[in-house]
């Protein structure tokens, strides 16, 4: 399975959220397959988005392309750090 982590500052949530969710058929479309979003404890503007894709390739063709550099500056985004993962293992305890 392949992932990617992204943590990121925004400059407002709920705009972000309606950019976030607007884009999902894109998303899906470039390959990812599932998400979650999530936020810091103490601060609702730092975001976490840790997805699934079908391959790192197609992950990070879609968030090094112009077209997400664009989306990103109409969300709010400031600084985001990608971290792209392959999967060793997991388990449920």
């Amino acid at each position: 399975m392949e992932r990617v982590l992204i943590i990121h500052a925004v400059k407002d949530y709920p705009a972000w959220k309606k950019v976030f969710d607007d884009a999902a058929s894109i998303r899906k479309a470039a390959g990812e397959q599932s998400y979650q979003v999530l936020k810091y404890e103490n601060d609702a503007n730092k975001i976490v988005h840790f997805s699934k894709w079908a391959s790192i390739a197609q992950a990070r063709a879609f968030f090094e392309s112009p077209k997400l550099v664009e989306i990103r500056k109409q969300a709010g985004v400031e600084a985001p750090e990608f971290i792209y993962l392959h999967q060793l293992e997991a388990g449920v305890l």
